[in-house]
């Protein structure tokens, strides 16, 4: 049976003693996060900029052709029917192309929150246990090569121009029914881990699941993480359509893991698996899991989870991603990591858990600055940044916390503000560039002043959210950026350029 573990905070170096509970933290409340944490962990550190100053001569204009494609991604309105979502039109692709999907091994991952780190994870460790392992997510952060990798490495510009060569002449055979921007980059991926002969590729869904594009392989093994409420004027407005939509990647004969959800999210997750023949097992009830948050003097403030099957014992292994929510997804990426396994996959156990260590992802609880202290985390529903708020209350010390925010239109708008509401001492509404999903700033903060009585700023740009921003704090204070994954990409990119500037 899963445990939830609660904590005080403890000087660094102690152990932290535990007791076991069934209820949820509550959560963190102004006085349990202002100067109480330890030291914060090491986290990820600004990366290189995204695209070279010397590109490949045809890269731009490959990625001006895929961007010609309909994006569903940028669009306000989506009809969600076998139409718009039609996984004949990505068959059809795909055969034109040779069917690479079935010329590697995969693993399929859906959910609201945590399906990008939990792939991540699963990923890093198969990489390390000595498998050819591809990487298949989405949004990008910068570069959208960020969205297919192979071993930790983004697909080089030169190969990404080839491919689009390849499914170029493919597209004018299906001009009466064109597919969209993912269905053409979700075929590319398949190209290329067929391409370059990987062992197994780690595939996250888009939108949905059971009419998502990537729903047309046959994986090894399916997960899906926590059900909430997002993409709700497309997937439904309840959590269990939204999870009949998730569960539809279940596949007869495949064994599948979830982690602990709500009771009718579980009644749905389980009845579509009875219906699809696909044998379930949830991750804290049918497979024995437990975490505890702990800090010690080498690595900080960090959670640590066990999972045990009869084929698997992994015991008191550090999460390298901050925040409770990331134990759960551990749980659930070294669930499936033990199916794999089942399933005849051959790797080094005692070395993937040492890629387990190595996982840093962009965009999850990053900082991108130090003066000022400034994170980013593409929390983008309500879960989400309830999640978010309480890693930072954890792992990262600060006396005041300045929000900057942004989201789409078509997001759970009111359960992000309550939870903004409960989590930052000042906000600053905002917008991102050549985003038209993007919500307007101006009324996301009447919305907020109307309905919680408190004041916030409006800014129209990031580059003058920032500059509102450092007026208002002191080195002790921490500004967080969230809301939508555009947002975030524009706040890493602002860091990038000033910090190139300065260098120049």
């Amino acid at each position: 049976m899963a445990t939830t573990l609660k904590s005080k905070r403890r000087t660094p170096g102690s152990k932290v003693k535990t007791k076991s509970t069934k209820a949820g933290v509550k959560h963190p409340t102004a006085g349990a996060r202002r100067g109480t944490a330890a030291p914060p962990r090491t986290v990820v550190s600004v990366s290189a900029a995204a695209v070279p100053i010397d590109p490949h001569p045809q890269y731009t204009k490959a990625v001006n052709f895929l961007m010609s494609h309909t994006d569903y991604e940028k669009m306000r309105v989506v009809r969600y029917n076998t139409t718009t979502f039609s996984l004949d039109r990505m068959r059809t692709l795909l055969k034109h192309l040779g069917n690479p999907h079935t010329k590697f091994k995969t693993a399929h991952i859906a959910g609201t929150k945590g399906k990008g780190s939990t792939c991540h994870m699963l990923a890093s460790m198969l990489q390390a246990g000595g498998l050819k392992t591809g990487l298949y997510t989405s949004p990008h952060i910068l570069d959208m090569r960020e969205r297919i990798r192979i071993n930790g490495e983004m697909v080089p510009q030169e190969d990404l121009v080839d491919l689009v060569k390849r499914v170029e002449p493919v597209l004018k055979k299906m001009a009466a029914d064109r597919p969209t921007f993912f269905e053409i980059f979700t075929a590319m991926s398949f190209c290329y881990f067929a391409d370059q002969k990987v062992d197994l590729a780690v595939i996250e869904t888009g939108m949905g699941g059971r009419l998502d594009s990537t729903n047309v392989i046959s994986p090894e093994v399916c997960a899906i993480t926590s059900i909430s409420k997002d993409h709700m004027s497309v997937l439904g407005n309840t959590t269990t359509k939204i999870a009949e939509e998730k569960a539809g990647i279940f596949k007869k004969d495949v064994p599948a893991v979830t982690c602990i959800q709500d009771a009718d999210v579980m009644e749905v997750l389980k009845r579509v698996a009875v219906a699809a023949k696909a044998p379930l097992q949830v991750v804290g009830q049918d497979i024995e899991f437990s975490y505890r948050f702990e800090i010690t003097r080498p690595i900080g403030p960090h959670m640590r989870v066990c999972l045990s099957t009869e084929t698997s014992r992994f015991e008191h292994l550090a999460v390298p991603l901050m925040g409770e929510h990331q134990a759960v997804n551990c749980g659930l990426a070294l669930a499936m990591l033990d199916k794999l396994k089942g399933r005849g996959l051959a790797f080094d156990d005692s070395k993937a858990l040492e890629g387990l260590a190595k996982v840093k992802i962009p965009g999850r609880l990053e900082v991108v600055s130090r003066n000022p202290h400034l994170i980013i985390d593409g929390a983008h529903n309500a879960a989400s940044v309830h999640a978010l708020f309480r890693g930072i209350g954890q792992h990262i010390p600060y006396d005041s916390m300045v929000v900057i925010f942004g989201c789409n239109c078509d997001k759970d708008i009111d359960g992000m503000l309550e939870q903004i509401s409960l989590g930052a001492d000042k906000v600053i509404f905002t917008r991102s560039k050549n985003n038209p999903k993007a919500a307007d700033p101006q009324e996301l903060s009447n919305l907020y002043t109307e309905r919680y009585g408190k004041m916030a700023q409006v800014a129209e740009s990031f580059a003058r959210a920032m500059e509102v921003a450092e007026r208002a704090i002191t080195r002790e204070d921490l500004v967080t950026v969230t809301g939508s994954f555009y947002l975030v990409g524009e706040a890493k990119q602002f860091f990038l350029d000033r910090d190139a500037a300065k260098k120049n």
